[in-house]
């Protein structure tokens, strides 16, 4: 019993935490609608391929890296970069000309399981998120980690990263292809104003977390 309690635990928290993994469901969004439902499967089976080790490591060290505040301090300031400079790149390969290579034409002549294993290496938001996540489950009981159980737990939580993250990319997908106008700005408009609206609410859970409590005093 405790065992399918973590499994649906898990898949409950990554199948709505996926899509708060930005530019991977982005990146998984252009590799389907490039090349193909072969190589997004091969994309989602790298990027949940760290997200084992991720989770099951935050898991188990998560009161120990929530401690360390000065480590959380750097991960939160740099995420709203990363974001940044994220959107900046899609911005900028939306202005190129046809003749030249977009952003994952650059990168074909690697396997889509490579690139994904790649990009969630770089994703340092998923390290707050889960240490954070995972604390809370453990805290409140939702969750048991001992001894074979927290295996049950982390392959609940891959289920729910792989079907949620295929599900918002044919989300992403079916608007791009029914709708002309989405279609159009995708590149050059929505997804860059998508990753500037993440960080700005990274900026605010900065200031939130380490600034407004010493503004008030």
């Amino acid at each position: 019993m405790k065992a399918l309690k973590n499994i649906f635990v898990g898949f409950l928290v990554s199948f709505i935490g996926s899509i708060p993994l930005g530019y991977l469901n982005v990146v998984g969004f252009e590799i389907y609608s490039k090349t193909g439902m072969k190589s997004l499967i091969l994309f989602l089976l790298g990027v949940i391929f760290v997200e084992m080790f991720v989770i099951y490591f935050t898991l188990i060290f998560a009161k120990q890296l929530v401690n360390n505040k000065k480590l959380m301090k750097i991960i939160d300031f740099f995420a709203v970069f990363f974001l940044l400079i994220l959107g900046y790149s899609f911005y900028a390969n939306s202005n190129q000309t046809m003749e030249e290579p977009g952003i994952l034409e650059k990168y074909a002549m690697y396997s889509p399981f490579l690139i994904g294993v790649f990009l969630n290496c770089i994703n340092f938001l998923q390290l707050p998120f889960w240490t954070g996540w995972n604390l809370y489950l453990m805290n409140g009981n939702y969750i048991s980690i001992v001894n074979k159980l927290k295996l049950y737990y982390v392959s609940g939580t891959l289920i729910g990263t792989f079907f949620g993250m295929m599900t918002l990319v044919l989300i992403l997908n079916t608007l791009s292809q029914n709708t002309t106008g989405f279609s159009k700005y995708v590149m050059p408009v929505v997804i860059p104003s998508f990753f500037v609206v993440l960080a700005i609410v990274q900026m605010v859970k900065v200031y939130k977390k380490y600034y407004r409590n010493k503004v008030t005093l």
